[in-house]
């Protein structure tokens, strides 16, 4: 029966809200009996909560990884080239042994794919098996059952510290006011607690919840990937509809804080949660250095053609030249007696020369990339350097194929708050209806003062810490709670390092503290501060809240360290936030006590709008406020037009408008905040539209951006504040290294220009010294034309001046720079922003920001780095060739999308000028190798065709020829690709300019690539020539020739990496040997035991005869001296240049 009753579940369907809309589905309970209206509808059935990440199962693992495996053209090639040689007409090769490389190879990609998708499939079992509680409608109880056993329709209860199972919508909780806390860790790396709401109509019941009587009906968007987003609606049985919204929500991954017991209904399950939907897999991007490697490898195939092709027509020529009857005794015809024509000889020694030359194209080559970069970020994640003791934490690599591209950045964009700046807010001054109060005094009081040490900070019992998002970018309303016994049993234990990092964030923070409450005032205020409209005022006096344990202590979470500040510095002066919840809040005034207010909406912040507002109804006089606090480039625009007789509100914003220049001078972060009253009927008129706006599914985010445009206007000024963000410590003379570079830094910020600008020049990205160039819509910069359109006029700054491009700057607003960013515009904006030294965008959204980065790096042509710390600075990252992120108090977002994590900016100048130059300077040394190395071989093959009638036959035995590059010669090329350093660490922080070589592809050019050839051309024609004429007309057979060859070859090989090593250890010592020991360790045993491995020739006591011979010796001595002595003597030339440029000057001078 009881299958019978799941069998007869409600499923979700899609019910459109039009004739042509099917983007909902309607999710309805489990636990309702089955009627003709519960038939399962047609399409596609729900997704069960089983967890399946892994790709293979026993039967699909060989065809499906095979498959993927051959999406690489190199392996397609190498396969076919295999095969090949098991055609008798051209083969080469005895056809099992050819196979080994590639089969080496394919082995080696699927253990390793097969080890990755076992330890999946491991966590999968774990993961599905975990247990919940889920309600039986035969048993009348919830009861245990496994997450994979999870279907949508569901009841599932969950108690504190428990990690939710499935997408849930919350219909009730142990909390009086319904509130659910999570955190979200596991989705976007933040630890803060986020607040979840009960549906609004099951907070309002007399009873305990119970799933039997929930009857009600759910429609929702289809499965999404949106974390910020749910848009849904509930309908009653009594036919009302209800918006649900992202708070109703608890997602799956998430764990239940602070809450004893929450139940929901589950909406979406298994690989249509939005964690899952979430989980695109690992960051793939194409280096730079790997695309000029790419068409060098396309080069290499021509050459391969070439080669073959001149060897297929010299044997065509050879065979053609002898007639029928004067045959040579060793041409053997074919199996009808007949001989081949000179031109079909010639097509299957093409294919069979293809085979013999088959190792200059490298196979290994992009295996070794891969080993090497891997071993180069284990060594980034080992500078202790990058590690960041304040926040426990450390440079992070999220993307493993493009560090060779830091040691390549030419443009620098780097968003300013969080950033540049520690988004440590100090709450320096405000202005209160046109009249200022400078808190400077009592600021540097707090900022002083220093919190307990981390041994008192461990053991000390820790505030519980509420918080709701109403918004993903600033809005964040705050909860005072205090601290209790009752809530220690399911208070999160922290460990050390999150502990330390909660009081470090807090730190040198003005009103940020929780122990800034024993902070007391040492002097009177002078003001008598303005409260509110009302007329309440209240004269500032002494005073110091007591706070324990015992008692309880107020301490605040916030979103936005800007609204923590406000809050705390409110509270100093005796107006103090008590209790915070989703439809209330409570706030202490002085002579009037705690006055409760109720909030009726919020809507929250977006960057468009760049504010955010609050609907309230005010306790006394029972009035409908709204309340808005943003950018005062768009609050001054929304106020009351000016009345003939409102003088005094004209005088008040004129006032706040010259107050908020000088704090914008003095670097202080700006806010403005106004009011409106709204009547009953205008209040009641906007609420019709805004709740038909909530419970719509389709474009409610347009609907709701409407709404909040329609109440946000003839706003009442109340005033302003200027919050002080101090710059990271380095961040200085980061920048100015970085210049020195050749960097080109871009500030990208949304702050106010005069902030900005201030912050520009602390942080020494303007200087004083230096013309700044404003563009600003309303300057005289730009022109109107008659059509009503703005045109910049850039061409005046764009004459070539060779003086001016270290002495100018660029301020840019907002507004301008949508107009600079069009396509008619944008090429002289560009003209002009690479004339000045730096560049500094205000007042910039994140579209902006990132159709900036976009536009350097496609018109440019030019390798770009975006570093940012929040939400709005993700879309920047990810355009850019490398995204790095910050992890700070904005959370975890630009991290989780970047390609690499560091503390700290200043940890970019190391990454940068060190481990970037690093990589970037090894990996071209090593792929340059790799060409020189297969060519110098291959091209000792193409030699001996021509003594032997290009007939395809090869003097170096096979063994050696398939392993040479497989065994004999890998290990010294990646010691030296993870381990090498052409200038010490010290060098390159001390002389900044080195980087340049990396900018200017110094290691890796197009030239070098066919240098690279030439010498490997002569270098063949060395140690195939010295040898052949040392044997000549002796009676040693070819495998006799072709083992000291092969010898003088590696010999070769390995000293011209031992030229082009900068830094030699032990592991460098160690592989050049242990490589000369293993090739001889394998020559000495195969020729000893294998007489008949390669009849009719004979490879027998080959190896030991020769190491009796003295002329082996002498050859294997003097030809790698001499194949080396131009790269030798180019080297020691390059060395002396070294000493007299002028960087190394500069080096040693500043040494000294």
């Amino acid at each position: 029966s009881s299958s019978l009753l799941r069998k007869a579940r409600f499923y979700t369907s899609c019910l459109p809200l039009k004739k042509k809309d099917s983007k909902t589905r309607t999710v309805r309970s489990n636990l309702l009996l089955p009627g003709p209206e519960t038939e399962k509808p047609k399409g596609s059935p729900l997704a069960s909560n089983r967890l399946k990440t892994t790709k293979y199962t026993a039967l699909s693992f060989l065809p499906k990884n095979l498959f993927e495996q051959f999406h690489r053209l190199a392996n397609v090639y190498f396969v076919f080239i295999a095969l090949l040689n098991f055609v008798p007409a051209v083969n080469a090769f005895q056809p099992e042994l050819a196979l080994a490389p590639v089969l080496f190879i394919l082995a080696v990609t699927a253990i390793k794919d097969l080890w990755e998708d076992y330890s999946r499939y491991r966590s999968d079992k774990e993961i599905n098996h975990m247990e919940c509680l889920v309600y039986c409608r035969n048993e009348k109880k919830y009861i245990s059952r496994y997450w994979k056993e999870v279907e949508v329709g569901d009841f599932v209860q969950l108690r504190c510290n428990e990690i939710i199972p499935a997408d849930i919508l919350l219909l009730s909780s142990s909390d009086p006011d319904g509130l659910c806390h999570i955190e979200t860790a596991n989705l976007d790396g933040e630890t803060n607690l986020k607040q979840r709401q009960v549906v609004r109509r099951f907070l309002e019941l007399d009873s305990e919840f119970d799933p039997l009587k929930f009857s009600s009906v759910i429609e929702c968007e289809k499965p999404n990937n949106d974390l910020t987003r749910f848009r849904a609606y509930i309908i009653h049985t009594n036919g009302n509809r209800d918006g649900l919204y992202k708070e109703n929500l608890l997602l799956r991954g998430c764990t239940i804080r602070n809450t004893e017991e929450v139940t929901g209904i589950v909406i979406y399950a298994g690989h249509e949660t939005k964690a899952l939907l979430n989980n695109s897999g690992p960051r793939y991007k194409r280096s730079k250095l790997e695309r000029q490697m790419n068409i060098d490898v396309l080069w290499c195939v021509l050459i391969l053609i070439v080669m073959c092709l001149f060897s297929a027509i010299g044997h065509g020529l050879w065979v053609w030249q002898f007639s029928e009857k004067k045959k040579p005794v060793f041409d053997v015809p074919g199996p009808d007696g007949n001989y081949l024509s000179p031109v079909l000889a010639s097509v299957y020694l093409f294919l069979t020369m293809i085979i013999v030359f088959q190792v200059l194209i490298p196979i290994s080559l992009y295996v070794s990339i891969e080993i090497v970069k891997i071993c180069q970020v284990y060594f980034i994640h080992q500078d202790k350097d990058l590690y960041d003791e304040e926040t426990d934490s450390q440079l992070q690599c999220r993307a493993l194929n493009i560090t060779e591209d830091l040691g390549q950045i030419q443009y620098i964009f780097s968003d300013k708050t969080g950033t540049l700046t520690e988004n440590k807010m100090v709450f320096r001054r405000c202005t209160v209806s046109g009249i200022e109060y400078s808190h400077d005094a009592n600021a540097k009081r707090l900022a002083m003062y220093q919190e307990p040490d981390s041994e008192e900070e461990e053991t000390a019992p820790k505030g519980v810490t509420l918080s709701q998002r109403d918004s993903i970018c600033s809005h964040q309303s705050v909860k005072a709670v205090h601290r209790s016994q009752s809530t220690k049993s399911h208070r999160r234990t922290g460990s050390r390092a999150e502990a330390k990092r909660a009081s470090i964030l807090s730190k040198h923070t003005a009103f940020s503290s929780p122990m800034s409450t024993l902070l007391k005032l040492e002097e009177k205020l002078t003001y008598s501060v303005q409260m509110n409209n009302n007329g309440y005022s209240a004269q500032q006096e002494k005073r110091a809240i007591e706070s324990g344990p015992e008692e309880g202590e107020l301490r605040y979470e916030a979103e936005s360290p800007d609204e923590a500040a406000l809050v705390y510095a409110a509270r100093a002066y005796n107006c103090t936030l008590v209790g915070r919840l989703s439809d209330q809040v409570s706030i202490e005034l002085p002579h009037l006590g705690t006055l409760t207010f109720e909030v009726l909406h919020t809507l929250g912040f977006d960057s468009i709008r760049k504010r955010m507002s609050v609907v309230v109804r005010h306790p006394i006089t029972d009035e409908i406020n709204v309340y808005t606090k943003g950018a005062d480039s768009v609050i001054m625009d929304l106020l009351l037009p000016y009345d003939p007789r409102g003088k005094h509100q004209k005088k008040i914003e004129s006032k706040t408008q010259n107050y908020l220049n000088l704090y914008a001078v003095d670097g202080l972060r700006t806010l403005c905040i106004a009011k409106r009253v709204l009547s009953k009927d205008e209040y009641a008129c906007w609420l019709k539209s805004h709740l038909e706006a909530e419970s719509c599914i389709e474009n409610r985010e347009e609907l709701l951006f409407q709404s909040a445009l329609h109440i946000e206007k003839n706003l009442h000024l109340l005033g302003a504040t200027g919050v002080e963000d101090r710059l990271q410590e380095g961040v200085p003379e980061t920048i100015a290294n970085l210049r020195k570079a050749g960097l080109q830094i871009w500030v990208l910020t949304g702050d106010k220009q005069e902030t900005a600008i201030n912050i520009a020049y602390a942080c020494k990205l303007l200087d004083h010294d230096e013309e700044i160039i404003t563009l600003n819509a309303e300057s005289p910069v730009s022109r109107s034309l008659p059509d009503g359109s703005v045109q910049i006029g850039f061409a005046s700054f764009c004459t070539p001046s060779s003086s001016a491009h270290s002495k100018l700057g660029l301020v840019i607003d907002g507004r301008t720079l949508a107009y600079a960013l069009d396509k008619t515009l944008e090429n002289r904006f560009l003209l002009l922003a690479k004339r000045c030294r730096s560049v500094l965008c205000c007042r910039s959204t994140p579209l902006q920001k990132s159709m900036v980065v976009k536009l350097v790096r496609d018109k440019l042509k030019a390798m770009t780095l975006a570093i940012g710390d929040g939400a709005n600075d993700v879309s920047m990252i990810q355009v850019a060739d490398v995204g790095v992120g910050i992890s700070g108090p904005e959370g975890m977002q630009a991290v989780m999308a970047s390609d690499f994590a560091v503390p700290r900016f200043r940890h970019l100048e190391k990454l940068l000028l060190v481990h970037g130059h690093w990589c970037y300077s090894r990996l071209a040394n090593m792929v340059l190798y790799f060409f020189y190395k297969n060519a110098m071989f291959v091209a000792l093959l193409f030699w001996y065709q021509f003594y032997c009638g290009f007939s395809g036959t090869s003097m170096i035995d096979q063994w050696y020829l398939i392993f040479f590059n497989l065994l004999f010669s890998s290990l010294p090329q990646l010691i030296t690709g993870v381990l090498d350093k052409d200038v010490p660490a010290e060098v390159l922080i001390s002389v900044p300019q080195l980087y340049k070589s990396g900018q200017n592809m110094e290691d890796y050019q197009p030239h070098m690539f066919w240098m690279n050839m030439i010498d490997a051309l002569y270098q063949s024609l060395v140690c195939f020539f010295i040898p052949y004429f040392t044997f000549y007309d002796s009676d040693m057979d070819i495998f006799s020739l072709g083992t000291p060859i092969t010898t003088i070859a590696l010999f070769t090989i390995i000293l011209h990496l031992a030229v082009e090593t900068k830094t030699w250890t032990f592991f460098h010592w160690s592989s050049c040997i242990f490589s000369i020991l293993l090739f001889f360790f394998v020559a000495l045993v195969y020729n000893a035991s294998c007489p008949i491995c390669y009849p009719p020739s004979n490879p027998y006591w080959t190896m030991e005869k020769l190491m009796g011979d003295p002329m082996f010796y002498l050859t294997c001595i003097i030809s790698p001296f001499i194949a080396l002595l131009p790269r030798y003597s180019i080297s020691l030339s390059m060395c002396t240049l070294v000493i007299a440029h002028p960087l190394y000057i500069l080096f040693v001078l500043e040494l000294r």
